[in-house]
């Protein structure tokens, strides 16, 4: 088993499927350079994780990783902050319905709508909330946990149970210590350092 397996057999894909987004991940998702981060720190490692989720088969491995680890944690909903999670939670919505294990999805708004309904958190219906249901915030990297936590709050103050988190990359950078200091444990496909 290759190092990307073992970090993502919690996913569990397979050996081969796991090495392949492992693959799609490096070749359209991972630079080298200097560049600033939204946390406003800055790496010499950059993952922008949008082309991977937008490429069929990258959207598909990524959201089988999601998958399993989402009804291994009973989530009732899986939802993050706009716009890193939502190419993830409308690709494990499509594919938890034509698996038979569907996962509702939402996601939250960085600021509330000026018109409408106002909603800081999208995607429930008229009649649908997410108090007292079991809820996993997602996104696509973990850097200091910040934009993980806004989702977080939004998701409780709205009444869901969150003590999870889940990414496809941690940067390990303070984000599962950050998180965990405030009752959420993060959950990670891949990290960083198995690109560097």
């Amino acid at each position: 088993m290759t190092d990307a397996s073992q970090q993502a057999r919690l996913g569990r894909l397979d050996d081969q499927e796991c090495d392949e987004l492992f693959a799609i991940i490096a070749a359209r998702s991972f630079r080298r350079g200097l560049f600033k981060l939204s946390s406003g720190g800055e790496s010499t490692l950059y993952f922008n994780l949008k082309p991977t989720m937008m490429s069929p088969r990258g959207a598909y491995l990524s959201a089988r990783s999601f998958l399993d680890i989402l009804h291994e944690e009973g989530a009732e909903y899986v939802g993050g902050l706009e716009m890193g999670a939502v190419p993830m939670i409308g690709a494990v919505a499509a594919l938890g319905e034509a698996e038979g294990r569907p996962v509702k999805t939402f996601f939250v708004r960085k600021q509330a709508k000026d018109h409408g309904t106002r909603d800081l958190v999208e995607g429930l219906g008229p009649d649908e909330t997410l108090g007292g249901r079991r809820v996993v915030v997602a996104d696509d990297v973990a850097t200091s946990g910040a934009s993980i936590w806004r989702a977080v709050e939004a998701a409780r103050g709205a009444g869901g149970a969150v003590d999870c988190a889940l990414v496809l990359v941690n940067r390990e950078e303070g984000a599962a210590e950050f998180l965990a200091d405030r009752g959420v444990r993060l959950v990670t496909v891949f990290s960083a350092s198995q690109f560097a």
